[in-house]
């Protein structure tokens, strides 16, 4: 398995952005995706998809650093949502706490259509 974890930015408008993980969020991951999420913010872009299709696994670190970024999502009045989660990193957020302030939908299309307000 790769160490290195790669991060693709979409803009489909200028309201959202989703960040596509590939690889292992890790430390390094997940202060690259950190990195990304961060400059949105303060780009004033405060609705953001992480979608993790080809991320396989969250390691403690990883989920702490999506914790940072949850947190500063939500105190700057934005919104957080995952998609295309592994069922074992699902059940981890769920634990973790990360489900209960951010949402965890399925495919994109629900979580965009959240992120919006367009949808509850």
């Amino acid at each position: 398995m790769s160490e290195t974890l790669k991060v693709t930015l979409e803009r489909p408008d200028g309201a959202v952005a989703i960040l596509r993980t590939d690889g292992y969020i890790n430390n390094t991951g997940g202060e690259e995706i950190a990195r990304q999420a961060y400059s949105l913010l303060g780009e004033g872009t405060v609705r953001l998809l992480l979608d993790l299709e080809r991320t396989k696994i969250v390691n403690s670190i990883g989920i702490s650093i999506l914790i940072e970024v949850l947190e500063k999502v939500l105190d700057q009045g934005g919104r957080l949502a995952f998609c295309h989660l592994t069922p074992t990193i699902e059940k981890t957020f769920q634990i973790m706490g990360l489900a209960q302030y951010a949402r965890i939908f399925p495919s994109p299309e629900p979580a965009l259509a959240w992120l919006r307000g367009e949808a509850e």
